[in-house]
């Protein structure tokens, strides 16, 4: 696995959106890749222990989304970068737009999905996402996104990373708000 150093792109797109460490889940955008993509494949079981006791109906008045909602959408958001890196990888068209979240939760019903449905798609969409990643890397595949630019695979290991431990921290505030 190339390790290398996060490009200025990833550093400036995530350090300018969310600070660096990220001033709500504290996360380094300075993180290895390898690093990334442990975090990415130990998803399943923090988010299992996040979730231990949980009916995925939880809310929180500042955030939208309910915690099925929030765990629906990482593994979408893992699922779409899979597919994106293996489009590339497979084709050499690195162009990839970028994708409605909100929209997507309303087409899917994410307030409708089960929990324990959710937590399934989670195992499978890491599951999916670490052979495609793990290609990828092997390959150098780049990708062009139509808002953030240039990026590398290890920038995408990094932003997945980031978007997943930030929904599990989301998700953290919405289960204390229900206690």
């Amino acid at each position: 696995m190339n390790d290398s150093e996060p490009t200025g792109i990833t550093l400036l797109w995530g350090s300018q959106l969310y600070g660096n460490p990220c001033r709500e889940c504290d996360f380094s955008w300075e993180i290895s890749a390898a690093n990334a993509v442990s975090l990415v494949q130990k998803l399943p079981e923090s988010y299992a222990a996040r979730l231990a006791g949980a009916t995925g109906k939880e809310t929180c008045p500042d955030l939208d989304w309910s915690v099925s909602a929030y765990v629906s959408h990482v593994s979408d958001n893992l699922r779409i970068w899979s597919e994106r890196l293996a489009g590339s990888r497979l084709s050499g068209e690195s162009q990839v737009a970028g994708y409605d979240q909100d929209l997507l939760g309303v087409a899917r019903h994410y307030g409708a999905i089960n929990l324990q449905a959710a937590l399934w798609s989670l195992n499978w969409a890491v599951a999916e996402w670490s052979d495609s990643i793990g290609l990828a890397l092997v390959a150098g595949t780049e990708l062009h996104h139509s808002d953030r630019g240039r990026q590398s695979t290890e920038d995408v290991a990094r932003n997945n990373a980031h978007d997943a431990s930030h929904h599990l921290w989301d998700i953290g505030r919405i289960i204390t708000a229900n206690t």
